[in-house]
């Protein structure tokens, strides 16, 4: 079994209709790098109605245990 790591996952989500993108910095628990960024797409293309092509991922870093308890 695979053990869960803490991302941060830092990117923005640019809609047609807004004047500037939103961005964020969100902390997810996966099991792998590519895990996290499709959670990532997930949510916040639920909570905004955003596609895929709209959310753009800018960092995806892996945190230290310690800093995720």
């Amino acid at each position: 079994m695979s053990k869960v790591k803490t991302f941060r996952v830092t990117g923005e989500v640019r809609k047609p209709m807004q004047f500037e993108p939103m961005r964020f910095s969100k902390e997810i628990a996966a099991a792998k790098r590519e895990h996290a960024v499709e959670k990532i797409f997930a949510e916040m293309g639920s909570r905004h109605r955003a596609k895929r092509n709209q959310i753009e991922i800018f960092k995806v870093e892996e945190l230290e245990e310690e800093a995720s308890v």
